[in-house]
């Protein structure tokens, strides 16, 4: 059996990549590259976990533990080697939900058990589906958990004060924060603004500064130096701590158990989605490739410690990771050392996080809101097909005024139906072909296509047929295998002429080849594109001069140099 079709073994699998990178050899260079990257990601991170703590219906010192503990032991046991774990934005409505039915101890059991769960589906090596999800599904969800952090934040934006409790669900809390609008706080409303301006014009100005701290600290020095009477950190909330709390299980009876059952289970599955589509981010930028079922292990060890040290749900964050990336992270150290900057601030400057204005932290979320929206690709989707518009919208709608783990369900089970509906369109029987295909002997003649030898040799040039119905469920593979392609050569012909259809999630995955291509200075060539497969892949960005569509493989063959004989290998 060789290499490409033997099944990983169990070491293979759940061999952390913090091992990996450390048998390649670890020397002072990769710590330095790790350290400036961990202490890039550790200032972005501290003023957002506590925002994301506080906007969870928490406080501001559990976002802190989750990303000190939880961090340190997603980068330490986790397949990526650039994943940054911590408290993320897609968990709020949960979260928030959770500690308003259950309390406290809800939430920290809930997230002990999602824990459980996390590792369970791990070993199950059920971390491989993930990829059945549908690009519609998690661009449509990603959109309405940006509107409800938005919705959530409304409250501190404008310095409101309600007559009572703020509603949960979107409709009502819209009306009641209606109601208080004339209670709006101008002091409030200029730190927020403060905060989003200084937080963009950086973005467009100094984009390698750390925007979010600068931000939140204008504003604390603002706010405190000008007396503005405006809700801190201290004034809510008491400051935060200086140092971990021990670790102690969370309050445990069988009905407090039962009745968290649905929220550790939410809080998995969408622990699980979060954290693999922001280690397949990771894989795009840098080329490489995680394990799915050791991140789902680590997602899971690292649920149950914050959890104990009285953290909330952790998971890989996409904004964080994708920082660390850009940092020049080497390898998973730069993600410990994030967790040990964020612990260091504790312990030395714990005392100024109470002077943080509540207005300058909601600022943050409505700028994390705004960039988690995927504007641009709700927009594609909606101009794509009427199913893929359908699926967005059903996901979108269901998870603003339902609930998230409903809309990620309904659009699973809609993007079914509507492959199986494609499916069906697409299957036609040719009557002077059988239906499968005979297997012939290697001399055997007949319609067999001429391997050419020149062309198969020629490291300049690369041709890759596609084969059969290219959805999301088939996405994954080729994009592993596409990203497996070393040789980087300076023509790249994908063939899509025994491709009956594609849909959204592999338009996208050609879109991230075009990318790769773009960055290696490789021509890409389509061919055999039927129109509605063309049309597709030109609604995702596949247009000239970033890609070439010729009718076939001989055709762009014959459009390239005269030293490239015009035969398919």
């Amino acid at each position: 059996m060789n290499a490409a079709s033997r099944t990983p073994g169990f070491a293979e699998l759940f061999t952390p990549k913090l091992v990996t990178v450390l048998r390649e050899g670890y020397g002072l260079a990769a710590l330095r590259a790790d350290a400036l990257a961990g202490l890039t990601v550790a200032i972005v991170a501290i003023p957002l976990s506590m925002a994301i703590a506080i906007a969870s219906g928490t406080t501001p010192d559990r976002g802190l533990y989750t990303a000190i503990v939880g961090g340190f032991l997603i980068s330490a046991l986790g397949g990526s080697r650039f994943q940054i774990g911590g408290p993320a934005g897609a968990f709020i409505v949960l979260v928030a939900a959770t500690v308003s039915k259950h309390g406290i101890d809800g939430l920290l059991l809930a997230t002990l058990m999602a824990g459980g769960i996390l590792l369970l589906a791990g070993f199950l090596r059920l971390g491989t589906y993930i990829k059945f999800i549908p690009y519609p599904v998690t661009v449509g969800f990603t959109a309405g958990i940006a509107v409800i952090i938005f919705a959530s934040q409304i409250r501190d934006l404008l310095g409101l004060t309600l007559a009572g409790s703020e509603p949960g669900p979107l409709l009502p809390k819209l009306t009641a924060l209606g109601r208080a609008l004339p209670t709006a706080s101008p002091a409030a409303i200029a730190v927020a603004v403060l905060t989003i301006a200084v937080i963009l014009g950086l973005k467009r100005w100094r984009p390698h500064w750390p925007g979010l701290l600068i931000a939140v600290a204008l504003a604390s020095v603002a706010a405190a130096l000008s007396g503005l009477p405006v809700e801190t950190i201290g004034t809510k909330f008491g400051g935060i701590p200086r140092s971990l709390p021990l670790p102690a299980l969370p309050a445990f009876t069988p009905e407090l158990a039962v009745a968290v059952l649905p929220d550790a289970a939410a809080f998995a599955l969408l622990g699980a989605i979060e954290s693999l589509l922001s280690a397949i981010v990771a894989d795009g930028m840098t080329g490489r490739r995680h394990r799915s079922n050791c991140e789902l292990v680590a997602q899971g060890a690292a649920n149950i410690a914050a959890a104990l040290f009285g953290g909330i749900c952790v998971t890989g964050t996409i904004a964080r990771t994708a920082t660390n990336v850009r940092a020049g992270a080497h390898g998973p150290v730069s993600g410990m050392l994030h967790a040990v900057f964020v612990l260091l601030f504790m312990l030395v400057a714990a005392p100024l996080a109470s002077y943080i204005p509540l207005a300058a932290l909601a600022g943050v979320l409505t700028v994390v809101a705004w960039n988690m929206a995927e504007r641009h690709a709700f927009a594609t989707l909606l101009r794509s097909s009427w199913g893929d518009a359908a699926v967005l919208l059903a996901t979108f709608l269901l998870t603003i005024f339902r609930d998230l783990t409903e809309g990620i369900l309904v659009g699973f089970g809609l993007g079914t139906l509507l492959f199986l509906n494609r499916m069906a369109q697409a299957t036609t029987i040719d009557s002077h072909r059988p239906v499968m295909p005979v297997d012939k002997a290697d001399d055997a003649n007949g319609d067999r296509e001429r391997y050419d030898p020149a062309l198969a040799a020629d490291r300049d040039l690369l041709v890759y047929r596609i084969s059969g119905a290219f959805f999301f469920g088939a996405a994954s593979t080729v994009g592993a295998v596409l990203d497996r392609i070393a040789d980087r050569p300076k023509t790249f012909i994908l063939d899509f002429a025994a491709v009956p259809f594609l849909d959204s999630t592999a338009a996208n995955t050609i879109e991230g080849v075009a990318r790769k291509a773009e960055r290696n200075g490789t021509t890409l060539i389509l061919t055999g594109t039927t129109p509605p497969v063309r049309q597709m892949l030109e609604t995702h960005g596949l247009r000239h001069p970033r890609v070439r569509f010729e009718a076939s493989v001989e055709a762009a063959l014959a459009g390239l140099s005269p030293a490239v004989p015009p035969a398919v290998s």
